[in-house]
């Protein structure tokens, strides 16, 4: 890598709001807010409003979609049918 060009990097604690957890890790963001971690250092603390403990695709709390239901509903409103894409 090429000297003074990359930002450093540090640990920093990113809360989901959402789920109520945190996560340390490795980091170029940078916070004046700071939170107190286990293992009794500070940290520069960023909140997040998603991530991968409360996201829906992650959870598996996500919805499948009819795309079915509405490629038919398109076709029925536009009078398109499957045969006439042939």
């Amino acid at each position: 890598m090429k000297a003074r060009i990359h930002p450093a990097s540090r640990l920093v604690v990113f809360r989901d709001r959402a789920a109520d957890t945190a996560f340390l890790t490795r980091s170029t963001a940078d916070s004046s807010r700071t939170i107190g971690w286990e293992d009794g250092n500070t940290y520069p603390l960023i909140d997040v409003e998603i991530s991968s403990a409360s996201h829906p695709f992650y959870t598996g709390r996500a919805r499948v979609l009819d795309s079915a239901g509405r490629v038919e509903r398109f076709e029925r409103r536009y009078g398109r049918t499957a045969a006439a894409r042939g």
